[in-house]
């Protein structure tokens, strides 16, 4: 019995082991994280980085603004009146991530921790008419704000901490082993915890991959929107249809020349028989 009850007990040491080991390595895979919006040329986007074992799992590049609307009292301090909030990321944003197989997360802080945003990240695979396809997306948005923070909030009425966050969200759809590009606005709807309230998230000069990063701090091949697409075609359009513009009248020229040469160069017949007695 005794040989029992040491046995049980080093194996349920064994397993607690185990398990902090797990939770420990966790936390410290989470901490390893770069904020390098320095090296960013446009001052209105940012650059976040997430490392795991010294390798990059994570790389995010875009310019966010959220534009919260808020209540104030109006002068007869009887109605209510609604403000808006501009509220854009600022650079030196404190950065957390974590990065999984089909799961991956980022999270930004500013303005000490009056504003955070959480991007959450996930892998699929979908049966498709060549095969299994898996793309990836972003499939949750959740914007956490304090309207008791004063340089965007003034006076509002119900000061204090709401969250806002997206429902059944699908954006970002580019197939794995690709990351998403789009230098175009986009917009994202956030219900928020201040009732009746609509917080807005533009995106911009995006440059995203959550998975599959190949190469530390290199982006793999992009997957651009469908807007930057077809302004990319408008941009070229005119380009292509002025060079096969200019390569018809090249070649019509040269059709010209050479008839005329041709034409110049062969003997006149006369037509009347009667001009045959004065040649030769």
């Amino acid at each position: 019995m005794d040989l029992r009850g040491r046995a049980f007990s080093s194996v349920y040491r064994l397993r607690v082991l185990l398990m902090l080991f797990h939770t420990t390595a966790g936390i410290m895979a989470e901490q390893e994280v770069e904020n390098l919006s320095g090296l960013s040329t446009n001052p209105e986007k940012d650059i976040f980085v997430v490392r795991e074992n010294g390798t990059t799992c994570l790389m995010a590049e875009f310019a966010a603004k959220f534009i919260v609307p808020y209540d104030v009292w109006a002068s007869n301090y009887v109605d209510l009146i609604t403000e808006q909030a501009d509220i854009s990321l600022t650079r030196g944003a404190e950065v957390k991530g974590r990065c999984g197989h089909n799961e991956s997360e980022l999270q930004v802080f500013w303005v000490d921790r009056a504003y955070a945003l959480k991007m959450l990240f996930v892998k699929e695979s979908h049966n498709a008419s060549k095969g299994p396809e898996a793309t990836w997306r972003l499939s949750k948005v959740q914007f956490v704000y304090d309207s008791l923070e004063k340089t965007h909030f003034k006076d509002a009425v119900s000061a204090g901490k709401h969250t806002a966050n997206s429902h059944h969200l699908s954006a970002l759809v580019t197939p794995a082993g690709k990351s998403y590009q789009c230098q175009a606005q986009q917009t994202i709807s956030l219900a928020s915890s201040d009732p009746q309230k609509t917080v807005t998230m533009i995106l911009s000069a995006v440059h995203i991959q959550p998975f599959d990063i190949i190469s530390d701090f290199v982006f793999s091949e992009e997957h651009k929107c469908p807007v930057d697409e077809r302004e990319q075609l408008e941009e070229t359009l005119p380009l292509i249809l002025g060079l096969i513009l200019g390569l018809v009248i090249v070649v019509t020229l040269a059709i010209y020349h050479i008839h005329h040469k041709m034409t110049a160069n062969q003997v006149q017949i006369p037509r009347d028989q009667s001009q045959y007695k004065h040649m030769g």
